[in-house]
């Protein structure tokens, strides 16, 4: 049975994503950064007759909890067929460039930058056990540094200070590693969920949470013939799926 971890995971994206991926046949670590909250979230998925999960207490911007967490996991299973950088925070809804404190902005970073840094070094030995390793790391389409300079993207006006760079910068790195792990077996990308109905966004989005995990899935999946270092986005680019960097 292949195994996945995924950031992140008690509620919105990241829960529905454990559930398609438990749905697959996949053992899944919840992960939480408050471990009652992720008890809950896998009695949920376990009332729905998906088994084979387990909470996992993982806090992305804490060292300690990254290296308990990743002992608790080798404790149960040598190998690590997937992880799914998952967690994430917004930082607010004004972010303007000129006034925003540098404070909230290495806040954002930190969890969404440092922390999937952290914790795929943290679980890479793992992965590299597997014969299929995959990687996602979940973007936004508003991480595209392409599009933001082009007037005529619809989400031109949508800037920010901290959140946007954070995903331009989780971006970069999720084009570094991949190449780092080109000649393995490993696929790495980053997938943008898509503007999806949340408490993150305060379920202002128009998509689904179905169709933003199942997104996610479709990367954690992909066979040996799958790409590698791409940023996939339906939001951004319908016809094709690949989004401009």
């Amino acid at each position: 049975m292949k195994t996945a971890l995924i950031t992140g995971a008690n509620k919105s994206i990241g829960f529905e994503t454990a559930r398609q991926l438990l749905q697959q046949g996949y053992h899944v670590y919840l992960g939480s950064r408050d471990l009652d909250k992720g008890q809950q979230a896998v009695d949920q998925l376990k009332a729905e007759g998906l088994a084979q999960v387990e909470p996992l207490q993982i806090d992305v911007t804490d060292d300690n909890s990254i290296k308990a967490a990743r002992a608790t996991v080798g404790q149960k299973t040598p190998i690590l067929d997937v992880l799914i950088n998952n967690a994430g925070i917004l930082g607010g809804m004004s972010q303007p460039a000129a006034s925003t404190d540098i404070s909230l902005i290495k806040e954002v970073f930190e969890t969404n930058v440092f922390g999937v840094i952290s914790v795929t070094q943290a679980f890479l030995d793992l992965l590299r056990q597997s014969p299929a390793p995959r990687i996602v790391n979940v973007t936004s389409g508003l991480g595209s540094l392409t599009l933001h300079n082009d007037p005529s993207w619809k989400y031109y006006a949508v800037k920010g200070a901290a959140y946007q760079p954070s995903k331009a910068a989780l971006n970069a790195y999720t084009i570094m590693l991949a190449y780092e792990l080109r000649d393995t077996p490993f696929k790495v990308n980053a997938v943008d969920p898509g503007y999806t109905a949340t408490d993150f966004n305060h379920h202002s989005g128009p998509g689904s949470v179905a169709d933003a995990a199942a997104r996610v899935v479709k990367a954690a999946v992909l066979g040996p013939n799958g790409p590698t270092s791409q940023f996939f986005s339906d939001d951004n680019a319908p016809e094709t799926g690949i989004s401009p960097w």
